[in-house]
């Protein structure tokens, strides 16, 4: 079987090319954005894309936005999203689009190999992967705080956006990179269920909800 990836994080897209080459897999091609995903498709045609949910320029939903581009223009490619951590919307997506040969797992589930490669294939065979968690909370929503919902690295960067720090200012007191910063702001954005519009605007929004000011 042939497969594409498409991961920014440099060190996982060469993890899951290794785990996919041992398991007989041909990697067509390894991207590192959403347009070179979908100009690898479109070239090589292959069997299943391994695509992660959030990739440059934006860090959201770039990833989610290409995969169901692939699954209209070319059916016979499946697609495996993978997550940093569970966005039951973009599962819900994907599988409102098309319930065959599609796939959604956590980022976590790379590290048992054999797992992984087998849901790859069963993906690709036309068949479905979904993560254990994503089930749990595509059958249960949960009714709680959506401040609860933030891991606590997101937490930290929330309370610094609170501060009034940039997303340099941010990076420099976690000590992380400000690529790093933006995913965990984008994160923070969709776990608090605030719609899209402009950054700025939604990053005051962010700050009010944490603050537990009350918005129209």
């Amino acid at each position: 079987m042939r497969a594409v990836i498409a991961e920014d994080s440099l060190l996982l897209r060469i993890g899951v090319v290794k785990v996919l080459e041992a398991a007989g897999f041909e990697v067509c091609a390894q991207v590192g954005d959403a347009e070179g995903l979908l100009a690898a498709v479109e070239e090589h045609r292959p069997d299943i894309a391994v695509v992660d949910v959030r990739m440059p320029p934006g860090f959201t939903d770039e990833g989610v936005r290409a995969a169901l581009v692939i699954r209209r223009q070319y059916p016979g490619t499946a697609v495996l999203l993978l997550s940093q951590y569970v966005e039951e919307r973009y599962a819900a997506d994907l599988l409102a689009a098309n319930t065959s040969g599609v796939g959604y797992l956590l980022k976590q589930r790379v590290a048992d190999v054999e797992e992984f490669a087998e849901a790859v294939r069963r993906v690709a065979a036309g068949g479905t992967a979904l993560d254990p968690q994503v089930v749990a909370q595509l059958l249960v929503r949960r009714h709680s705080d959506p401040l609860d919902r933030l891991t606590p690295r997101e937490r930290e960067v929330l309370e610094l956006m609170a501060g009034g720090r940039s997303n340099s200012g941010i990076a420099a007191e976690l000590v992380v990179s400000e690529s790093a910063v933006a995913k965990h702001i984008n994160g923070i954005f969709t776990k608090l269920d605030l719609p899209k519009a402009e950054a700025d605007h939604r990053r005051v929004l962010a700050v009010l909800r944490f603050l537990g000011v009350a918005t129209a």
